[in-house]
């Protein structure tokens, strides 16, 4: 299966945080702007629609069932049938206008808040930890617009992606405590090449990195270098995860409705072709690693 397939086309207005759930054998995504959210079961070959209406811009699996869901509006406890519970819509005085978020090693949360508007002066958004404990603090600031989030197989390194940026960021990280420091730059993406949006880890350390507005996914060696890249029929590649029996699946998400930004590479066309929408996947023999899951 080394060649790219569509496996669901629901027209994704942004499709976006795919997630492998192991035990069941279904992955889980989200069109964050169509507030929809859906599974697929390769078992069964076919997308279902697993709740609408609800605005879902970042999920992680909870050990004890359901989800932690992160939005616009919060950050949130759901057990995937009834309304979320609210863990936090404000820290610090900052509002929690959130974007992707991920589980670390112990089951902590970490998100990014997004407040970017080309359009505008804006705020800088941050990088927050919510501890098992539910209690949520700022571990990093100064990011123009969150998302991708990723841990090394060693569980030192936090990478984070800063799309407006056009970089990728890694941290060493604590597990023992959840700190965060030493943020440098792993990836600087040229201008010429799209925005570094969701990301993942593989089995061997190196970073995959999907491309808005590049119409590919990349993957970066452990020294930030580009080892690989594959060429994807959307242009507005949003984020991307292994799943699969062997983990070696690379389920791929895409935004089919345009969002023409400033910080588009030279030349780009956001009235033609193909924007996205699809949810293909490959396999490329290459494995990845399981997500860790939230203990709230």
């Amino acid at each position: 299966m080394t060649e790219l397939t569509v496996i669901a086309d629901n027209g994704d207005l942004c499709g976006e945080g795919p997630l492998w759930d192991h035990d069941s054998q279904t992955l889980y995504w989200t069109d964050q702007t169509g507030q929809k959210f859906y599974r697929y079961r390769p078992a069964s070959a076919k997308p279902e629609l697993v709740r609408d209406g609800l605005e879902i811009c970042g999920f992680a699996f909870n050990h004890s069932g359901g989800f932690v869901v992160t939005n616009s509006r919060g950050i949130w406890l759901w057990d995937g049938k009834g309304n979320p519970a609210l863990i936090a819509e404000e820290v610090q005085g900052v509002k929690c206008q959130m974007n992707d978020c991920i589980a670390d090693p112990v089951g902590r949360l970490f998100a990014g808040t997004v407040f970017y508007d080309p359009s505008k002066p804006y705020s800088l958004g941050h990088l927050m930890r919510v501890d098992t404990d539910r209690t949520v603090c700022i571990v990093d600031e100064g990011i123009h617009l969150a998302n991708g989030l990723g841990f090394s197989p060693d569980e030192k390194i936090l990478y984070f992606s800063d799309s407006a940026a056009r970089t990728i960021y890694a941290y060493d990280y604590a597990r023992s405590t959840g700190n965060v420091s030493h943020r440098r730059v792993f990836v600087k993406v040229p201008n010429e090449q799209g925005l570094p949006d969701g990301l993942t880890v593989d089995a061997k350390g190196f970073v995959w990195s999907a491309q808005w507005y590049g119409s590919c996914i990349v993957r970066y060696d452990p020294d930030g270098k580009e080892e690989r890249r594959l060429e994807v029929p959307a242009k507005q590649v949003s984020s991307l995860i292994f799943g699969g029996e062997s983990l070696t699946d690379i389920f791929i998400t895409s935004a089919g409705r345009s969002e023409p930004m400033p910080i588009m590479p030279p030349g780009y066309d956001p009235s033609t072709g193909n924007m996205g929408g699809q949810l293909y996947r490959v396999n490329l023999g290459i494995p990845g690693r399981l997500e860790y899951k939230t203990r709230f």
